[in-house]
């Protein structure tokens, strides 16, 4: 059952890229670069917010641990392909990677980390309350 979540988790990849996308093509040149990151947060939250839903939906999660294990297993994968990708293809300097994590410099790309690795909990405990 865990591998079906492990391959869920590629289309995250595909909805972060897009998200950047749209950011870079559209609101980045009215806000500026700091703002359109943090809007782009937040629009990518609500966008994993909505496929993490239907992935559930599809695929209900049995037990508060197991929803644990997926959203730790994603965070795990998320953390690979940003740093593993971003400097090994991207040729990005790990100071530009670790940049984005600097939350007292207005960076809040840790809290989509922090959304991925805790919706599937988020979600699994409001569907036992339904």
């Amino acid at each position: 059952m865990i591998w079906r979540y492990i391959l869920a988790w590629l289309p995250m990849v595909l909805i972060a890229i897009i998200n950047a996308g749209i950011r870079e093509y559209t609101y980045a040149k009215y806000l500026g670069e700091l703002r359109a990151h943090q809007l782009s947060t937040l629009t990518g939250i609500f966008a994993l917010g909505l496929y993490i839903w239907l992935i559930t939906s599809i695929w209900p999660i049995h037990s508060t641990s197991q929803a644990f294990i997926i959203g730790f297993i994603w965070l795990g994968l998320t953390l690979a392909f940003e740093f593993l990708f971003g400097h090994y293809v991207m040729h990005n300097p790990w100071s530009k990677l670790l940049a984005d994590y600097n939350i007292l410099a207005g960076r809040v790309w840790i809290l989509v980390l922090i959304w991925t690795a805790i919706a599937p909990v988020i979600f699994f405990s409001m569907r036992r309350m339904i």
